[in-house]
């Protein structure tokens, strides 16, 4: 998603009651449009004074005219370009967040009960922005509340230890449309890591909100107030002759209550009265009015049902593949993309079972929206996006206008972009990589006093330490100077030792070659410039399904790094580097043998301390078996590896020449050396593959039963 600002935190706003009524500047060139259509809400809500329906319109039986809802779908409409102009990347999650919202603003009279959309996705997607940016567009910016579930929500006091104390310090009215964000809801876990049950303080009534929005009174505060004004009674009884001696000629105390308990009482009680007015009433008249209250039961609770409730948080869970790997630069956006998009609300509930109790899961809903991690044409869109803020900047204070060529802004996503961590990273690389440069960049065209009556090119050095800003002078002269640059990750990238850069070529060529031809399918990438860790790396796309002949050949393919290493560098130079391959190899082959059934023991083996387990613990004798199958998978790779000799030495090269190499590559390297491979599905397919023809065997299976 884009920020408003590039040089800000990613924050609109700060505070735990939302908008409270004031607007942000920097919303980009669409500004305008939106800053009207926000101010148009809350004049339509300051001018009425009873509650309203999402339109600013009293609420009413009667229903709304055409011309009304019309009105209604258009602002709608309007809300959602408005977002997808703003927020990049999402434009499929907005769609189905406006859907889920659209009775709720429409026609808010067929709602009884709170509309619940949760959000879940990576750090920096846009969640929590999403929710603050739609409130300005509707209008609901003085009707807005954001509660941090982790219970640090800033602002926050021990009165503010509840959801009906953070409503009823707001401008929701009851009874009245009003949205609530429920963030970083996944650190208000109420189940930990061994199911039992975690000690939750605030917020408790959360659970009673988002079952039918209607919130009993915290009758401990009234309990409170109750024993104050007894304890003043008290007190007044018995210092009476002593009051009556020291007051003698002082007017008397005008208020009985302090603000604090006044504000409760107008809270629970409903009070319509000014607050200074219920400071100044007599005990007696308190305790008249609590008296009436608990015997009125029917008027205990307020109601809350016309709530837009968002639930935002990360489930790291969920995106078990992705969330924890913080430090990955290296793996294409485009990978971490497609591993997002196939999460599905059965994975919502999964990872919601994790933290929460079942009837809490419920009350949740099924209205699950699942961010995806943004795709490399995001990011690039992104860094685009925030190049030209820059650019537009400098131009606005400076008069000197830059273009930022595309060798830069390739360097700003290979330096910048964290695929598991969202935009945050982004934005932080990108202003210290552009800020300080754009600066002196202008302050040189402006000391050389060049005719800003041009566009001054600003790229990298074939080095890429430097950047270069061009330009001629009046005379038509081309001028040029530099300006140093940190990019760090292209230093940590860079395999400066040709040994072990032909170590590393070598290694992930045999993985990768032995893939293709195994699985007919080209890795998803294949790289050694890497900045996460001292190394390289295969990315395989994930099977659907498993047979047997599969699980065969992924041994196969672990075992060919070391084969590689064997056949160019010698038996006795093979390196420690395969070492995870083999525990990996292992395992997958222990799990054929023991657990799947693949080898000829049928029963599963595995070793316990429950005596009341009947498997086979019988470990000792599969050993032996584990160890042939990967003897036999061993020279099956070697066999493979001596046969295709030209075609491992076309990848070792490319890699040593690139060092990445990407699926189309992979493909026309191979085809080159007469291997016909395919690469994955397009993108929104389901890209796990099934290798088998199922389908085809199983028709040709009835073809034989029906010539039976």
């Amino acid at each position: 998603m884009t920020e408003t600002n590039p040089y800000s935190n990613g924050s609109l706003l700060h505070g735990a009651h939302g908008l409270q009524g004031r607007l942000t500047q920097g919303f980009g060139p669409h500004q305008p449009a939106g800053a009207a259509q926000a101010k148009a809400g809350a004049a339509a809500a300051q001018a009425v004074q009873s509650p309203s329906d999402p339109s600013g319109q009293p609420i009413s039986h009667n229903p709304p005219t055409t011309a009304t809802l019309a009105l209604r779908q258009q602002t709608l409409a309007h809300a959602a370009a408005q977002l997808k102009a703003e927020l990049f990347g999402i434009d499929e999650v907005i769609d189905r967040v406006i859907d889920a919202i659209r009775a709720w603003y429409v026609l808010p009279q067929l709602i009884s009960r709170p509309v619940i959309v949760c959000l879940w996705g990576l750090t920096g997607t846009g969640k929590t922005q999403l929710t603050r940016r739609l409130a300005q567009l509707l209008g609901f910016y003085d009707r807005f509340v954001e509660v941090q579930m982790d219970g640090f929500s800033h602002g926050a006091s021990y009165r503010s230890s509840t959801i009906s104390g953070m409503l009823g310090d707001s401008g929701i009215h009851e009874g009245a449309p009003g949205m609530l964000v429920l963030d970083e809801f996944q650190r208000f876990r109420t189940v930990d890591i061994k199911g039992g049950d975690v000690k939750v303080e605030r917020y408790q009534d959360v659970w009673t909100l988002l079952s039918d929005g209607r919130l009993p009174p915290a009758l401990s505060a009234l309990s409170n107030i109750e024993r104050k004004l007894a304890d003043a009674q008290y007190d007044a009884e018995r210092a009476e002759d002593d009051e009556d001696e020291k007051r003698a000629g002082k007017a008397a105390y005008r208020f009985q209550l302090d603000a604090w308990d006044a504000q409760e009482l107008k809270r629970m009680l409903k009070l319509q009265e000014p607050l200074g007015e219920i400071m100044q009433w007599p005990p007696g008249k308190v305790q008249s009015l609590y008296t009436r209250f608990q015997q009125s039961s029917q008027a205990w609770e307020t109601d809350y049902s016309k709530l837009l409730v968002f639930v935002c948080g990360n489930l790291d869970e969920m995106y078990h593949e992705t969330a924890q790997r913080v430090e990955d630069c290296d793996t294409d956006a485009d990978i971490f993309h497609r591993l997002t998009r196939k999460l599905s609300l059965i994975d919502v509930k999964k990872a919601l079972g994790e933290r929460f109790k079942p009837e809490q899961i419920a009350r949740l809903g099924n209205e699950h929206v699942i961010y995806p991690s943004f795709s490399k044409a995001t990011y690039e869109r992104l860094i685009q996006n925030l190049c030209h803020r820059y650019v537009q900047d400098i131009a606005a204070q400076c008069g000197v206008q830059f273009y930022i060529g595309q060798d830069l802004r390739d360097e700003l996503y290979a330096n910048a972009v964290f695929p598991a961590q969202g935009t945050r990273p982004l934005f932080s690389s990108v202003h210290a990589i552009l800020s300080a440069n754009l600066v002196n960049a202008a302050l040189w065209v402006l000391e050389q006093q060049l005719p800003l009556a041009q566009t001054f090119a600003i790229g990298l050095s074939p080095d890429k330490r430097e950047l270069r800003v061009s330009g001629r002078d009046a005379s038509g002269a081309e001028q040029e100077s530099r300006f140093a640059v940190s990019l760090e990750l292209n230093r940590l990238k860079q395999r400066a030792n040709a040994d072990f850069r032909a170590l590393l070529a070598v290694h992930e060529a045999g993985h990768a070659l032995v893939y293709c031809l195994l699985f007919g399918q080209a890795p998803q990438e294949v790289k050694i410039n890497i900045a996460s860790f001292e190394g390289g790396y295969n990315s395989f796309a994930g099977l659907k399904v498993t047979t047997r002949q599969n699980a065969l050949d992924m041994m196969c393919v672990g075992l060919a790094g070391r084969v590689a290493e064997a056949m160019v560098f010698g038996e006795m130079a093979c390196t420690t580097g395969a070492e995870q391959d083999y525990k990996q190899v292992t395992a997958e082959a222990a799990r054929y043998v023991r657990h799947l059934g693949f080898d000829g023991r049928i029963s599963r083996t595995d070793v316990t301390l429950e005596m009341d387990n009947h498997i086979n613990t019988d470990v000792a004798p599969s050993n032996a078996a584990i160890e042939a199958l990967l003897q036999t998978q061993y020279q099956r790779a070697q066999a493979l590896l001596s046969e295709h000799q030209a075609a491992l030495n076309a990848l070792v090269s490319a890699l040593m020449e690139h060092g990445m190499i990407v699926q189309t590559e992979m493909q026309q390297l191979l085809w080159a050396q007469g291997l016909q491979i395919r690469t994955s599905a397009p993108v929104g397919a389901d890209e796990t593959l099934v290798l088998e023809p199922f389908a085809q065997r199983l028709a040709q299976f009835q073809g034989q039963c029906a010539a039976q």
